[in-house]
């Protein structure tokens, strides 16, 4: 089983960035435990960050022809980017939304997801556990499909 990890802008500035509301664990570390946790449940993990829109659409449409599943932080993009969203709808994967903060509890702005409703769930406001969570249920859910 291969899943993919997609990190939006700014998560490579996780452990500097507002530690307060996102936590001290950098992305790198995150990635470290999703791999290690991944290969507990049986499932390989690749990772991959970008700041750029077109370049998480590629990771994306790429992940649809060799993966399982995606786990998607699209960060900011979450709130603008119909070019993910179609990227989702058109990869044919179970896709997961993250969030390390809830954004449900923030500004206005940040309520609004584009991308909740093309995604088989959300997970949010559990920190770097979030993307524990959403591993979880990957393996869960593939248990279930044998």
């Amino acid at each position: 089983m291969k899943l993919y990890v997609i990190n939006g802008p700014n998560l490579n500035m996780l452990g500097k960035r507002e530690p307060e509301l996102y936590g001290v664990k950098t992305l790198l570390e995150i990635e470290n435990d999703l791999v290690e946790l991944g290969a507990d449940l049986g499932h390989e993990i690749k990772c991959f960050q970008s700041n750029i829109e077109g370049e998480i659409v590629s990771f994306i449409q790429n992940a649809g022809v060799e993966g399982n599943g995606i786990i998607l932080n699209a960060g900011a993009y979450t709130h603008t980017s119909i070019a993910i969203r179609d990227a989702v709808l058109c990869c044919s994967l179970p896709v997961v939304e993250v969030h390390l903060s809830n954004p449900h509890a923030r500004e206005v702005f940040r309520r609004r997801s584009l991308l909740s409703d093309v995604c088989r769930g959300v997970i949010a406001g559990f920190g770097w556990r979030s993307y524990c969570l959403a591993l979880t249920w990957f393996a869960d859910y593939y248990d279930d499909e044998r």
